[in-house]
């Protein structure tokens, strides 16, 4: 999704968030395009970006929220460095590309251990997860930790949008109940 459909979407929907997943190189460059565009929220990922830290409270200088993106073969540890600065960690579950794929399993223990690291460092950044996730595994990415779920083929490509969309919601809804009352 490019700048001017980011553009008509904000204008059409001011009050959206938009969140826009940077699979590219250098993306200092985009960053501030974007968010004049109208994203809300910008991830650059780890593997690309030359100078991560820079690129983060750039992210946050111009407005938006700054997440980092890791592929399923990036370790969790390598992020040491910025989880204090960022918004959001997205854990890609599967190797970015094409929808319809399935959810690379370890990706949950990504998560796990991502909310053990908030927890313990009383850090405040969200995790978000994008691939392969469906009514199947949705319930246990939300109980390892995850605060936000992309979901593309489990909804769009399911028959029914409208129907898959609110089943998708009703599960992660009962999740996060769940999760809530094994915390107590």
């Amino acid at each position: 999704m490019g700048t001017p459909i980011t553009e008509s979407l904000h204008k059409r929907f001011p009050v959206l968030r938009l969140d826009h997943h940077l699979m590219i190189e250098n993306p200092d460059i985009y960053v501030p395009i974007f968010i004049e565009a109208g994203a809300t929220s910008v991830s650059v990922h780890y593997e690309v970006t030359r100078n991560l830290d820079h690129t983060l409270r750039t992210i946050r200088r111009h407005g938006a929220l700054a997440g980092v993106a890791i592929n399923p073969a990036t370790c969790v540890q390598l992020l040491d460095d910025v989880l204090a600065i960022v918004d959001y960690v997205l854990v890609m579950s599967v190797n970015p590309g094409f929808g319809g794929q399935h959810i690379i399993g370890r990706s949950i223990e990504k998560v796990r251990a991502l909310a053990h690291i908030r927890h313990e460092r009383r850090l405040g950044f969200a995790i978000e997860m994008d691939g392969g996730i469906g009514p199947d595994n949705l319930a246990s990415i939300i109980q390892a930790g995850a605060d936000w779920i992309v979901s593309g083929s489990s909804v769009f490509c399911k028959g029914d949008s409208e129907a898959s969309l609110r089943n998708m919601t009703r599960l992660a809804h009962e999740a996060a109940l769940a999760k809530g009352r094994s915390s107590q």
